[in-house]
């Protein structure tokens, strides 16, 4: 007896060796991976000529997006000259086809603005490190692989139905839906839904044993046969790392109920979380990646919880409740928001969406006779969203969180779910408090935003006095014609601006104050104001343009007070000092110059004025040793004279300014002008925040 209880103990000995080999071979991996991955290419910068394979691509608009094996997997974006050039390669080109393609090698931008979307990241979760910006294509050979024929033929028969952006969402894991309807299923936090994953493969899974079922009683080789259809699932999905998770898991689990195998669904969850990031470290990148395991996690350990509820709406509620607890983290850090209204939302549009929308969209794929029935379903799924998604109640707005902070949440949330009364208290506490983050802060903070060819400054008083936002930014479109439309593009106050106001806790501006008139200064002034509240707006002096009765009928619609041509700006016991000389002829010259000591900090910021304003500001004002100047004119000639720049001696020289821009700015001897500042360049270091705290000044950039 004796003899066999050693042995069986040696045994179970052995597999936790071999265990803790494997697991400390994997943990030292994994960083390994990571360090090394991302500077190592087998492109060189120089490499200009390129054959690759289309492994995936969207048309939307005037532009080509491609992703393709080649040395390597690497991303390729060109835009059409014309329609009849477009209309070729959408009839031509498939799947799996030869490209023959010139065009310039590039690394993917870092992101550029504080708490932003890191576009390097995310593209790097895809295992691409490089991108192509295309001059020429054309198709070498078509495709000859009959994997890739096989998924040809089911995006041209999706793209046939109607409605088809969600059956190939559905079949091929691609989220095509018009931006404002993903912006209405996001602000009722059931994007989820509308992602590949676990859920959906229970249901695929479940269907497909049904059928097998009355063919064969055979389980185990009707479970072969699933794990078959799963693994081309995978490659329809382009391993979608959402979906390799549910598959794996599918199949790992029927694996220990077939061959009763002693281990848990936590222990299986945790293995498959290791196994994907040793293969692709930047997965962590990956939203879709870190909400799949982190709820699956959660719903496995509070399995029981939930199970304690027998009816079927308890049961939903409280899966809901665990699904939106412990992605609160995530959503913080990653869109600075969360809405308790997607508790409820949930109870509907989770059934709605899985036992509905979902299989009727299948089935509308083999059956096109009931894509009227998918039409109506859409229809309602879309409207009650837009409905849900106005109720702003319930909707709060959070700063950047700290790692301390994240480490907090973790910790309150996974006691609080343990049902630990005490932790429910404490995190409420964290939840208010983080959310109310801004009115402890002692910080004033000024951050020139990179927004490109334009300018946009907030300024962030301490204590949440008050938030001001200086110009808008605004990239000039020309015309387009209908065919060169993008359905799926964000302006930039949605893409940049708005994510910015909320990273830094702001669910408001104090005061919008235009420098002038011009489209890279106010351009994106109606997008911010119509999807973001706006208290005061303030214009500058001189006689109204087009754009600017344009925003003023907005400001009147929607109820906002505005003025014009003011002198100063008291904001607690910060004063906005409006320098006012005369009425110019030119809109540049008749920008607003602001002038704000902040803590003993003097800032001014130029707008576009011109050399003219320049000479009245020292005529007219006594205004030296700045210490932080927002250059006028983007640094154009026509701005920042020497004797200007010699009377007010700045210390640090600001120039906003967007990359390779055609302009030429900034012009050089702006820059030998301003030689004795220490200039910062939005091309160059990105975003510049300037942090005033206890009469100490300190400069962070966000190099690009």
């Amino acid at each position: 007896m004796l003899q066999e209880l050693v042995i069986a103990y040696l045994k179970k000995s052995k597999i936790k060796l071999l265990y803790s080999f494997y697991l400390l071979t994997v943990l030292i991996l994994i960083p390994y991976n990571f360090n090394t991955n991302y500077k190592k290419s087998k492109y060189n910068l120089n490499d200009n000529i390129f054959k690759l394979q289309t492994t995936s691509y969207n048309i939307d608009g005037d532009k080509l997006t491609i992703e393709a094996k080649g040395r390597e997997k690497i991303l390729a974006n060109y835009y059409f000259k014309n329609k009849q050039e477009k209309e070729k390669i959408k009839k031509n080109l498939e799947l799996g086809d030869i490209l023959n393609i010139t065009g310039e090698i590039k690394i993917p931008n870092d992101n550029d603005n504080f708490n932003s979307f890191n576009y390097r990241k995310y593209l790097l979760s895809k295992k691409i490190k490089r991108i192509i910006s295309v001059n020429s294509i054309e198709i070498a050979k078509k495709n000859t692989n009959l994997f890739y024929n096989i998924k040809n033929i089911t995006i041209k028969k999706i793209n046939k139905i109607e409605n088809s952006e969600y059956i190939y969402l559905f079949i091929m894991g691609k989220n095509n839906l018009d931006n404002n309807i993903k912006d209405s299923y996001s602000k009722n936090g059931i994007s989820h839904l509308f992602a590949i994953s676990g859920m959906h493969i229970s249901l695929i899974t479940l269907t497909l044993s049904k059928l097998l079922n009355i063919i064969s009683k055979k389980k185990k080789l009707n479970f072969v046969i699933i794990t078959s259809f799963l693994f081309f699932f995978l490659f329809l999905t382009d391993y979608m790392p959402s979906i390799i998770r549910a598959s794996f898991m599918y199949i790992i689990i029927n694996i220990k109920k077939y061959f009763k195998v002693n281990i848990s669904n936590l222990f299986i969850i945790f293995n498959i979380f290791l196994f994907l990031l040793l293969i692709n470290p930047y997965y962590i990148y990956n939203l879709g990646f870190i909400f799949s395991f982190v709820i699956s996690f959660a719903l496995i350990y509070f399995n029981p919880l939930i199970n304690k509820y027998k009816n079927y709406f308890q049961k939903l509620f409280m899966t809901s409740l665990v699904s939106f607890v412990t992605s609160i983290p995530i959503l913080i850090y990653n869109f600075h928001e969360i809405n308790f209204i997607s508790i409820l939302a949930n109870m509907f549009f989770v059934p709605f969406v899985s036992y509905i929308v979902f299989p009727v969209g299948i089935f509308s794929f083999f059956f096109s006779k009931l894509n009227f029935l998918l039409k109506i379903v859409v229809l309602i799924l879309e409207k009650t969203s837009n409905l849900v998604s106005e109720i702003n109640i319930l909707r709060f707005t959070f700063s950047h969180p700290s790692f301390i902070v994240i480490i907090l949440y973790i910790i309150f949330i996974f006691l609080t779910l343990k049902k630990k009364k005490p932790f429910i208290i404490l995190l409420f506490i964290l939840l208010i408090v983080h959310h109310n983050f801004n009115y402890f802060s002692n910080i004033n903070k000024v951050n020139v935003i990179s927004i490109g060819q334009g300018d946009c400054i907030l300024i962030k008083l301490s204590h949440n006095k008050g938030n001001i936002l200086i110009d808008t930014g605004g990239k000039t479109e020309f015309s387009k014609e209908k065919w060169q439309i993008r359905k799926n593009s964000k302006t930039l106050a949605e893409n940049t601006i708005i994510p910015y106001l909320k990273s830094e806790g702001i669910s408001k501006l104090d005061y919008l104050v235009l420098t002038h008139g011009d489209y890279d200064h106010m351009g994106e002034s109606i997008n911010l104001i119509e999807n973001f509240k706006v208290e005061k707006a303030i214009f500058n002096c001189g006689e109204f343009n087009d754009l600017e009765k344009e925003l003023i009928k907005v400001l009147e619609k929607k109820k906002i007070k505005y003025y014009s041509c003011i002198k100063e700006l008291n904001i607690d016991n910060s004063k906005l000092y409006f320098l006012q000389t005369k009425e110019y002829d030119n809109e540049n010259d008749n920008s607003n110059v602001i002038y704000i000591e902040l803590d003993g900090y003097k800032f001014m910021f130029m707008g576009d004025s011109g050399i003219d304003k320049e000479k009245d500001i020292l005529d007219k004002y006594n205004i030296s040793d700045i210490d932080v100047l927002k250059v006028g004119h983007h640094g154009s000639k026509t701005s920042s004279d020497k004797k200007f720049i010699d009377e007010i001696k700045p210390k640090y020289s600001i120039i906003s300014v967007g990359k390779n821009n055609r302009y030429g700015h900034p012009n050089k001897e702006v820059l030998d002008t301003l030689n004795d500042s220490k200039i910062y360049r939005t091309d160059q270091d990105g975003s510049i925040m300037f942090k005033i705290k206890k009469d100490k000044l300190q400069i962070e950039t966000c190099s690009p």
